[in-house]
């Protein structure tokens, strides 16, 4: 179902405070933060037979072509029908591997009705040469029916490594100047007025045009559905990093928000069993977000070719690594001074007259945004580690 909050749901939490119904207000609370995990995002990818569209699928979701649950890959069309392969921690995110258009029988608009292009927030269309007559067909047919597309030039480190074993004066920029240029003249020459064209390896994410590609996607997407593209993509950069941080960053005055209004309630302990639940959740999604739970950081060990143990060794947070639960939160928090202090001084103050409720709900916000706040800047410092130990960076 589409998120029906498109923007921050500010002004009806407002209104229900107003209106002295604070459990409609943490219910409106709840209901946000259900929803921003649940955006569905549908990915279209398409080209002609070994242009790299599996492997593509694949890399964008962060696997292996031989893991399981990967989009099958090889020199012949391997798709013949439309197959969603849903992101492995995000199944909201899911990519679509569709048929070459060269492979059916429909011109590009019954194409598109075959697919089911209804469903689709945007469309790739990926080659692994020349865009031909039949993929810029198929784009224009999108364009008319309202939709956003991209070409990717896929297999781009071959062709460089087959550039320099060739030339005898082997410049890369150069060549990757030479390649776009001949794929952009491609697409004029086949009626494609203007076109943007990124170039990208399938195998090296981290390389090349992928950043380009995100960024763009990122700026043309809907407001409410860019933090579902962002925790989808591949972990390459520190600024992807960065990002997912600033989007936790958002999010954490909603629960804080959640655990004041939930101090309300003249109920001792309430707050304190109910903001624990919450925070165990909070912070098992930062864990997944910045990629340090233990599945993501074996594929990244492997895909770097970097021992496990050492991108362990530089993470310094108590939440890695470790089954998160309330136990190991009521710990963390009762091991900070600050935490016990505003905790106790929060329990004594839900049963002063008047400013009593005002005082607890004022405290049980400050002790829970701190913590997230604090838990949250530990885990990104220890993806920035991971993520500098693999790429073999000295911080």
């Amino acid at each position: 179902m589409e998120n029906r909050f498109k923007n921050e749901p500010t002004q009806e939490i407002a209104e229900a405070l107003q209106n002295n119904d604070p459990a409609s207000a943490a219910q409106k609370i709840q209901e946000y933060l259900k929803q921003q995990e649940d955006i569905p995002l549908n990915i279209a990818v398409t080209g002609d037979s070994g242009s790299g569209k599996s492997t593509f699928v694949n890399a964008f979701r962060g696997i292996d072509n031989r893991d399981e649950g990967a989009a099958p890959t090889g020199c012949v069309e391997t798709t013949m029908e439309v197959t969603p392969y849903p992101h492995p921690s995000y199944p909201n995110v899911v990519l679509w591997d569709l048929p070459g258009i060269g492979t059916t029988k429909f011109p590009a608009e019954k194409y598109l009705k075959h697919v089911g292009f209804e469903k689709f927030d945007f469309f790739i269309i990926i080659s692994a040469d020349r865009f031909t007559e039949n993929d810029v067909k198929l784009a224009l047919a999108i364009q008319k029916m309202g939709k956003m597309l991209y070409f990717v030039r896929s297999k781009i480190d071959n062709n460089l490594r087959d550039a320099e074993r060739s030339q005898r004066d082997f410049n890369q920029a150069e060549t990757l100047d030479k390649i776009r240029k001949y794929c952009c003249k491609g697409l004029q020459d086949n009626g494609m007025k203007s076109a943007k064209v990124f170039l990208i390896s399938n195998f090296d994410v981290g390389l090349y045009d992928f950043q380009l590609l995100e960024d763009t996607l990122e700026k043309e997407l809907p407001k409410h559905k860019r933090d579902a593209l962002l925790f989808a993509i591949p972990n390459i950069n520190e600024g992807i990093l960065n990002k997912r941080r600033e989007a936790f960053q958002a999010k954490i005055k909603y629960c804080a928000s959640l655990s004041a209004l939930i101090a309300v309630a003249p109920v001792p302990g309430l707050s304190f069993a109910v903001d624990t639940s919450v925070l165990v959740t909070v912070i098992h999604q930062y864990v997944l977000g910045f990629g340090l739970d233990n599945k993501s950081l074996q594929k990244l060990a492997r895909s770097t070719k970097t021992p496990l143990d050492d991108l362990k060794a530089v993470m310094r947070s108590p939440f890695v690594l470790k089954e998160i639960n309330k136990e190991m939160i009521i710990k963390a928090l009762t091991t900070s001074a600050s935490g016990i202090a505003l905790s106790v001084a929060e329990e004594v103050a839900r049963f002063i007259p008047l400013f009593g409720i005002a005082a607890a709900s004022a405290l049980s916000f400050t002790s829970t945004y701190s913590f997230l706040h604090n838990c949250l800047a530990a885990l990104a410092k220890d993806a920035q580690n991971v993520l500098m130990k693999a790429l073999k960076v000295n911080p």
